[in-house]
């Protein structure tokens, strides 16, 4: 057993922090996934390991991407993203998304419904949040989900409450359920395919009425920032087998290279439409590694 594990989360977190990230976030996953390593790996539990970092952390918002709607009674999930915005002092960050990993949920004994039955619960779990975050006592009565009262005190510090990133890229149902119901949302893939992605959004946003400027834009992927393409070519082949591609397809799905080749890379994604980076490292234990993508991003994205 590792019995140092958080404390190297929390090194990283620190690392993260001092050299720019504005957010920290966890996967809500119970089993380790194969984009990050062995299904045996070790794993903490998302929500528990966001509550201890926001007492060791002191800036960045905090939120997992994303949550898996069928761990948690959504009135649930809002009482601990409300704990959690408490401990941190505003900092919490809703992250929810439909679920995608059966095996797990499986392995824990929860259902894993059809995904037209995931995606309904998911939006009836958004509006019990929100209301959760902004009502005193609210009422919901959904197919799914209800709620009759609940009391969520004390309540968020923001009056809105923590904002709500939906997680996901489907054109036809999940993209119009941010458009109604999201304040931000999270693509992956190229700039173009993530500026198809955002045109979309701004349709479905159009349809109901709604500014798409009231949606923040992220983009989710892996950054290695390296001082040689020797030391690249290396990372990006431990990289490629993760994610199932060749070594030369990452670079379409990751910020790769030196300084100035990321902070280029970027430019395409801001002109893409894309308003914030959630990334991966590679090594989350290689802190100098850490701090030098820290610091590029935050450059590049405030240039």
């Amino acid at each position: 057993m590792d019995n140092k594990l958080f404390e190297r989360v929390v090194e990283v977190a620190r690392a993260a922090e001092a050299s720019g990230f504005d957010s920290l976030w966890t996967m809500d996953h119970v089993h380790q996934i194969a984009s990050v390593g062995e299904r045996d790996e070790p794993i903490l539990e998302a929500y528990t390991t966001l509550a201890a970092l926001a007492a060791v952390t002191s800036s960045v918002r905090l939120g997992a991407l994303v949550s898996c709607n069928g761990f948690r009674n959504p009135a649930l999930l809002a009482k601990m993203v409300t704990t959690i915005d408490i401990i941190s002092g505003g900092r919490a960050i809703l992250g929810i998304g439909a679920g995608w990993h059966e095996e797990e949920c499986r392995a824990y004994g929860l259902d894993f419904q059809p995904t037209k039955e995931r995606l309904a619960r998911l939006a009836e779990a958004v509006q019990i949040c929100r209301a959760m975050f902004t009502e005193q006592a609210a009422r919901f009565s959904g197919s799914y989900h209800r709620i009759d009262e609940p009391l969520n005190v004390p309540g968020p510090l923001s009056p809105s409450g923590p904002p709500i990133l939906i997680g996901g890229g489907g054109e036809r149902v999940l993209i119009p359920t941010v458009a109604r119901l999201g304040d931000a949302c999270n693509f992956f893939g190229g700039p173009a395919t993530v500026r198809h992605k955002i045109q979309v959004l701004e349709k479905a946003c159009a349809a109901v009425g709604r500014d798409p400027g009231e949606i923040t834009k992220t983009w989710l992927g892996h950054a290695i920032i390296t001082e040689s393409e020797a030391e690249l070519q290396n990372a990006l082949a431990r990289l490629g087998p993760l994610l199932g591609l060749a070594p030369s397809a990452v670079r379409g799905f990751a910020l790769c290279g030196t300084r100035d080749e990321v902070r280029r890379r970027v430019m395409e994604y801001r002109e893409a439409g894309v308003e914030g980076l959630i990334v991966t490292v590679l090594d989350p234990a290689d802190l100098e590694h850490v701090r030098r993508v820290g610091a590029t991003l935050k450059e590049a994205m405030d240039a």
